[in-house]
């Protein structure tokens, strides 16, 4: 598989570990990615919720748990580690702050238009920077107001872009309409947001790399996008079925022993339509259940914490710790497909081997006459 380069990072894979937020990927997983060679990413969305002081203070255990992390994963590996956060989080800001102080090597930031960047991103002239921003988006309209804006009050544009599609886990950023229309799949937004992001290499020194995510399960499917114009993919619901994953193992076995019927689209109490694993809990939800629970702290912007059925940070704190019944996990539209759990060196090898035989298929069918010729 060929490299992937972010500015002055050099990934000697194009693979990215997607952050998946309330401790499913901290320093754990981040650090065996990124020891592979890959990014690995820790996400900072209700990392504060696994803290035991979380019902008094969330935003200072959110502080303190993604420092912890940041660090944890630097004494583990000497790759590339990346911080995931939402622009949604009533927090979003500080913790950005903090992935820049704490000298992450990524901060990629999805769920809302990143607008406000710390000044440090944008101000330094004295080139010691140290955090490249990637905004999560899947639209290529979004991709153009974050490049116009960013050029405009910063002097700068993002240093890659991940563009999303309608088959990743997790809040979506698409309508529930929009989620299985053909005219809304990764491949059509891809080649959209493509030419943009291009268009605006003028203004870095470098090229901005464009990463695909979504729905990639495969080395074959790495292969197919890379072919399409990306320079690497982001993937999350792979990642979970390792050894590795700091979930707990009633929640990789979920991924396990889930069925396609079984990974259906909800509506998250934050204002979003998400994709997760069906149990009990969802089914007791989608039959007007509510769920009794406390706000400690009103941590999603959109979250109209007053009159939801339960608390999603709450649920998927749960979920992370193995209790299912109070809980529920999120997964991609591929999680039906995953056989096993093992460890990450294992799975990139998987990837790796996949992705040479999709290329070596490709040759062959390159060099297959046409007809006239």
């Amino acid at each position: 598989m060929p490299e992937l380069r972010i500015g002055d990072l050099k990934a000697d894979i194009p693979i990215i570990q997607g952050g998946m937020g309330v401790g499913i990927s901290l320093s754990g997983l981040a650090a065996a990615v990124a020891n592979e060679g890959g990014i690995g990413v820790i996400s900072a969305t209700g990392i504060g919720m696994l803290e035991p002081d979380f019902n008094k203070n969330l935003k200072e255990a959110n502080n303190r748990a993604l420092r912890r992390e940041i660090r944890k994963a630097r004494q583990m590996t000497k790759g590339i580690i990346g911080v995931n956060m939402m622009v949604a989080l009533t927090d979003y800001f500080d913790l950005l702050q903090i992935a820049v102080e704490e000298g992450s090597d990524l901060a990629f930031i999805g769920a809302g238009l990143p607008l406000r960047l710390p000044e440090a991103l944008y101000s330094d002239g004295l080139g010691k920077i140290r955090t490249r921003v990637v905004p999560i988006v899947s639209s290529a309209r979004t991709a153009k107001v974050i490049f116009q804006y960013w050029q405009k009050h910063f002097n700068r544009v993002p240093d890659a872009v991940v563009v999303e599609g309608p088959l990743a886990g997790g809040h979506l950023g698409f309508k529930k309409e929009q989620i299985s229309n053909p005219e809304y799949s990764l491949e059509k937004i891809l080649l959209e947001v493509i030419p943009i992001v291009k268009s605006y290499e003028q203004y870095s020194d470098v090229s901005i790399p464009v990463i695909a995510a979504g729905g990639v399960f495969t080395g074959a499917d790495i292969y197919k996008f890379i072919q399409m114009g990306a320079q690497g993919v982001q993937m999350a619901t792979r990642f979970v079925a390792t050894d590795e994953c700091d979930a707990s193992m009633e929640f990789k076995e979920a991924y396990v022993e889930c069925k396609k019927e079984d990974l259906i689209i909800i509506d998250s109490p934050v204002g979003l339509p998400g994709r997760a694993i069906k149990n009990r809990f969802l089914e007791d939800v989608s039959l007007g259940k509510k769920m009794p629970y406390e706000c400690y702290w009103h941590c999603l912007k959109t979250c109209d914490y007053k009159n939801v059925p339960y608390c999603i940070c709450a649920a998927l704190t749960h979920a992370k710790k193995g209790d299912l019944e109070k809980g529920f996990a999120f997964a991609g539209s591929n999680a039906c497909r995953v056989d096993s759990i093992i460890p990450v060196k294992e799975l990139i090898n998987i990837l790796s081997r996949e992705y040479e035989e999709a290329a070596v298929a490709g040759h062959r069918q390159d060099m297959v006459p046409r007809p006239g010729f």
